[in-house]
């Protein structure tokens, strides 16, 4: 029964099989294609990449990542959101695993899922939620930040004390007080959105919404300024659910800005403008002179070259303006870029052979992603203010050497590291998560070697 069955399929196949060669003899499952893919025309194609100059960056950039598309492939994608996607990838913002999802950054909030509040930069803080309370009402006032304080449950006035600026509790600071005349309510405490809708008519409605209200007995500290919610056992769910929902901060690293209400916000890409795209600040570690807190993108991963920075800056630079659709097969408009004037100035690597030129820079922009503020594997940093003094310290891993012996690069672990040394613990660094290799180029090993054999001075 299965020789009958499978007999009409293998003759239809044999039948079919000589009409996709192109000649006789040939094997149509291992023959290469002849004719060009058919491919739909990109909406508004730009005129081909023309450019007169001689920059070898310039040049470099027009040859390997001619289009968005290759912007995404080779630069976004390798850096990114390697593996997979396993860093900026659909549980973590910004989405960046395909062209379509890099484009959709174009005007997107910046830093809307933060980590840790510190990490937080003032030209991404949101408008903030208001809050007010039921009973006596009030006016709603933009919440600066909220967080719980955690301790036992406590009732303040059973006790006849209050609560204090750190007393466990859920504490809300408000950009303006709440006009109060006594230190205590009980009261359902409101949170409120602004939200825009379009009615039947298609006209946009702003309304105020409150999404969120919780009811317990409420402390009044600076003024009205500062409210202290107490936080009973039984009410530990409800505050866990409150504090899930999301609620937008004015001034979520509490250092007295306001980002979006002082005019600071910047989106994750700023169409026309490089400068004030927030993914670009994150790969440099600055924006309009300003430090860009968190750890410089790309995490632990090789860094952008001049000529993948230079496409990436007129890539943006190109963007239409006006909110037209943006298709990433469009030639990147080199010929035009104000950026390819002087390619160089993009370098994330530094020059020369000195600390502050040319090896801070590299160990931020190689290493700082494991070795940074926030985490520092084996309690070695590279950032931070007092980088440059730890270089000094014994190693971790072999407590015999200190990391970094002046003149000696021999005698340093941080060398023997950077070079893979046979008798260092451990693999050669930087370590690279894609496919766990690591090592930097000669050229920045011969600068780094230069810079310690010259003394390893702090300039």
């Amino acid at each position: 029964m299965i020789r009958s069955s499978l007999a009409p399929w293998l003759i239809a196949l044999l039948l079919l099989l000589p009409a996709c060669g192109d000649s006789a003899g040939s094997d149509p499952l291992t023959d290469a294609i002849q004719a060009p893919p058919i491919r739909p025309d990109a909406p508004g194609t730009r005129e081909p990449v023309r450019y007169d100059g001689d920059n070898p960056f310039v040049l470099e950039a027009i040859a390997r990542l001619t289009t968005g598309e290759d912007l995404h492939f080779q630069v976004i994608q390798r850096t990114c959101s390697p593996n997979e996607g396993v860093c900026h990838n659909m549980q973590e913002y910004p989405d960046l695993r395909t062209p379509s999802s890099l484009v959709e950054q174009i005007g997107a909030p910046c830093n809307s899922q933060p980590g840790h509040w510190s990490t937080v930069y003032d030209r991404c803080e949101p408008p903030g939620d208001r809050f007010s309370l039921q009973n006596p009402s009030t006016q709603p006032m933009e919440i600066a930040w909220i967080e719980r304080v955690p301790g036992p449950g406590t009732d303040y006035r059973a006790e006849g004390t209050a609560p204090e600026l750190d007393s466990p509790g859920l504490h809300i600071r408000l950009h303006s007080p709440l006009r109060l005349d006594r230190e205590e309510y009980w009261s359902g405490g409101q949170f409120i959105r602004t939200f825009e809708r379009i009615d039947e008519g298609g006209r946009a409605v702003i309304e105020d919404v409150t999404f969120a209200t919780y009811t317990t007995r409420w402390w009044v500290l600076e003024g009205g300024q500062h409210l202290v919610g107490e936080v009973r056992d039984y009410q530990s769910d409800a505050v866990n659910n409150l504090l899930s929902v999301g609620i937008q901060q004015g001034d979520h690293n509490r250092n007295g800005v306001f980002g979006y209400r002082e005019g600071l916000n910047v989106p994750m890409v700023a169409a026309g403008d490089p400068e004030r795209s927030y993914l670009v600040a994150r790969v440099r570690g600055e924006m309009l002179g300003e430090t860009v807190p968190g750890t410089r993108m790309p995490l632990a991963n090789q860094p952008l070259s001049i000529p993948e920075m230079l496409a990436f800056f007129c890539w943006i630079e190109g963007l239409p303006t006006d909110g037209s659709p943006v298709d990433m097969r469009w030639p990147i408009d080199y010929t035009n870029c104000s950026y390819a004037e002087r390619p160089e100035e993009l370098n994330l690597l530094g020059t020369g052979t000195s600390w502050e030129g040319r090896v801070r820079p590299l160990f931020i922009a190689n290493c700082g992603g494991c070795h940074g503020e926030r985490l520092a594997e084996a309690e070695f940093r590279v950032t931070g203010d007092d980088a440059y003094e730890r270089l000094f310290q014994h190693s971790t891993q072999i407590d015999t050497m200190v990391l970094l012996e002046p003149g000696q690069p021999e005698n340093s672990y941080l060398w023997w590291k950077l070079d893979g040394h046979e008798q260092l613990v451990g693999r050669t660094m930087p370590l690279s998560p894609s496919d766990g290799g690591g090592r930097l180029s000669d050229e920045e090993l011969a600068d780094i070697r230069t810079w310690i054999e010259q003394g390893a001075q702090d300039n």
